[in-house]
């Protein structure tokens, strides 16, 4: 399924009644459905775990690699602990809406395919998923910020 086709899929959407949308394919997975406020949400999954863009996104850039040369005491400390990072520029909410509970706070417990928070981006809900398994020991963005591409937005500690 290419670009053209998913945005063809998010117009019919706009236009018409249809309030959801899935299709899995050759290791490809995407589900889009309306949000509260009628936008399409856009949930995708691909054997590599690269976001995929929302219509209107031109695709990010992949964020610079900087030579890794962590702390043995880093390493320690953060031994059993994982990131949940944004898979796109954005704005991060924590809720599908300002009276909704957040989806993931501290304490809160995670699966794989939990969502953990919502970015929009070109006016497109994107439900974000956890990807690990463990326990939320912090949210590290506000509700409302911006995002980039590949910031820590949740820490979690596995298990």
């Amino acid at each position: 399924m290419d670009l053209k086709q998913i945005k063809q899929i998010i117009d019919l959407m706009k236009r018409s009644e249809l309030t959801e949308f899935a299709v899995e394919e050759e290791g490809f997975k995407l589900k889009i459905r309306r949000g509260a406020n009628g936008l399409p949400l856009v949930t995708s999954s691909q054997g590599s775990n690269a976001p995929f863009p929302a219509q209107g996104e031109a695709p990010a850039a992949p964020a610079p690699v900087a030579p890794a040369a962590p702390a043995a005491a880093a390493n320690a400390e953060e031994a059993g602990v994982s990131y949940i990072k944004s898979p796109m520029v954005g704005t991060f909410y924590r809720s599908a809406s300002p009276e909704s509970k957040p989806y993931a706070e501290a304490g809160t417990k995670v699966a794989e395919n939990s969502v953990v928070c919502i970015i929009e981006a070109m006016k497109i809900m994107n439900e974000i998923q956890a990807e690990t398994k463990g326990v939320v020991v912090e949210a590290l963005v506000e509700n409302g910020q911006p995002v980039e591409y590949g910031q820590k937005l949740f820490k979690v500690k596995q298990g």
